[in-house]
């Protein structure tokens, strides 16, 4: 019996050339487990940054070179469209970013040099004493020690870096181009668990401030536990309702179905949950200040740009390809929690006294003007939001690339608000392009941000929802107050006297110079990438 069930169930096609950007990230990543096994520890900061580099640089060129496919693969479990290779691509440029941030290793001092307390090691106290930077990377030397503990002094000491950020960044950087791929639940539930495990890993890895950032990752964690059991739950309601897990099949079941929705209903309720809280919309925005703040901060850069980006994805097919047939019933939610996010993340926004916690409440609110075109529920939604994700993330993870150059007299960042007082005169060049990237949030015109909300707002007026567009002018008009508060105190306000040093290390300069010529160019010339955009915004089902 057993011989005549296997032989009637044929076997799956597996399309590898449409998975090839997924499956060269996901081998860079094994390829990195290996090298932190086997390879020699001097050597394995140099092959993991090859590693990680070289196979985001190849993933990209991977999906170029399939633009314009319109096919799903791996029994329709991937959908690889227009939408699902523009988001791939900017994914794997915030992506190569984030790398590079991570990838600084050293933070020259531009004061005295610390005196040596032994043979190959640097006296942290005595680079206080005597006014000096600490030369240290932001990762901590030994993650598995106890913070304080004499293991980890030790490993400071012997100048270990923690190179298992590489491939950990890589197999998150493989769930993000799985996530808003997934053309089935089952599919988009694994991507959601292989992007957001890593990243729990990685937000506990600062060297400084260790007891918050094993804080900030415990918290991540318990609450992403949490959000997946409500995607799960979403998903066997669903399954229960449609009888399959594939949004397309969900989909035909919800349009045959003449009598009650109620049970798809609340299936999408919970699916949502899981999907805003990696967005942070309001009212599952609790754990992004406190993570944002906690990780160390190229972590934070990369997680606030790149999983916005995929999760705004998934949550797009999903109202799109799953549940249009009950667009009736999420548009008024979908607009509520918009009102409220970007209410919620503008007016908490002006209370903040940390950088950090500041820009996370930023991109709380953004989160609610990127939700303004999913309402809007049309094409033109479709194409303003993918355009708001790119802009936004490069953006982003610019703003968090300036935060570390800001360091205190012991090499941390000096991320309370009073530390960047006079700033614009310590360093013109930083703050310039810090106030750009805090222009581009307002939405100020000639500046990628200008353009995003234009599009969103505007499509929001297509789909017939004018109040949201109403409400996201007037918290628009709030962010610009606290925005431009934090561009009075750099170029109008007089340094402390333990005013900060700022570094220029290459890695983290190169990224913020990308970041603000995008910002830039994407304000002044955005035509071309809002053509991309548009012809992106095609689904297959």
């Amino acid at each position: 019996m057993s011989h005549v069930l296997a032989a009637s169930i044929p076997a799956p096609s597996i399309e590898y050339r449409y998975l090839t950007p997924m499956l060269i990230v996901f081998g860079a990543a094994v390829a990195g487990v290996l090298v932190e096994a086997f390879a020699p520890r001097p050597w394995r900061y140099y092959l993991q940054l090859v590693l990680g580099l070289g196979g985001l640089g190849v993933a990209l060129g991977a999906v170029i070179g399939l633009t314009g496919t319109h096919a799903t693969a791996v029994v329709d479990a991937v959908a690889v469209d227009n939408v699902t290779l523009f988001l791939q691509g900017v994914i794997l440029v915030v992506a190569i970013l984030g790398v590079l941030l991570m990838a600084e290793r050293g933070i020259e001092s531009r004061l005295t040099q610390p005196r040596r307390e032994g043979p190959g090691t640097w006296s942290r106290a005595a680079a206080v004493a005597q006014g000096g930077a600490v030369a240290v990377d932001a990762f901590t030397p030994q993650a598995a020690a106890m913070p304080g503990s004499p293991d980890e002094i030790a490993a400071a000491r012997a100048g270990i870096t923690t190179t298992e950020v590489f491939p950990l960044a890589m197999f998150a950087v493989g769930g993000l181009l799985l996530f808003p791929a997934s053309n089935d639940l089952l599919t988009m539930f694994v991507a959601l668990e292989v992007l957001s495990l890593p990243l729990y890993l990685l937000c506990g890895l600062a060297r400084r401030h260790r007891l918050l950032s094993q804080e900030a990752a415990l918290k991540y964690f318990l609450l992403g536990a949490f959000s997946s059991a409500f995607f799960l739950y979403g998903m066997a309601l669903l399954y229960g309702y449609a009888g399959t897990v594939r949004l397309s099949g969900i989909a035909d079941a919800i349009s045959r179905d003449s009598g009650s929705k109620t049970l798809a209903v609340l299936g999408v309720a919970m699916l949502a949950v899981g999907l805003l809280f990696k967005v942070g919309a309001v009212p599952f925005q609790s754990w992004v200040p406190d993570v944002y703040q906690g990780a160390p901060t190229a972590v934070t850069g990369f997680m606030a740009a790149a999983t916005k980006i995929a999760a705004v994805g998934a949550l797009l097919r999903l109202l799109q390809i799953g549940v249009p047939g009950l667009r009736e019933d999420w548009r008024p939610i979908l607009g509520a929690i918009a009102i409220l996010t970007m209410a919620v993340g503008a007016i908490m926004a002006v209370t903040q006294t940390d950088v950090k916690r500041m820009l996370a409440y930023s991109s709380i609110a953004h989160a609610g003007f990127m939700m303004t075109a999913l309402v809007a529920a049309n094409e033109t939604g479709v194409s303003a939001v993918l355009f708001y994700l790119a802009a936004y993330g490069l953006s982003t993870i610019g703003a968090f690339a300036v935060v570390t150059l800001v360091r205190d007299k012991t090499g941390g960042e000096a991320t309370a608000l009073s530390a960047w007082a006079g700033l614009g005169r310590r360093s013109p060049w930083l703050a310039t392009i810090f106030a750009l990237f805090l222009l581009s949030f307002a939405g100020i015109p000639l500046t990628s941000g200008f353009v995003s909300k234009f599009a969103v707002f505007e499509a929001a007026a297509s789909g017939n929802a004018p109040a949201l567009v109403i409400i996201g002018v007037i918290c628009s008009a709030i962010a610009v107050f606290f925005y431009i508060r934090v561009i009075v105190l750099m170029f109008f306000t007089d340094p402390p006297e333990d005013a900060p040093t700022v570094v220029e290390p290459l890695t983290t300069t190169t990224v913020i110079a990308i970041t603000a010529a995008a910002t830039l160019v994407l304000g002044i010339l955005p035509q071309p990438v809002l053509d991309i955009a548009h012809r992106a915004s095609v689904f297959v089902h």
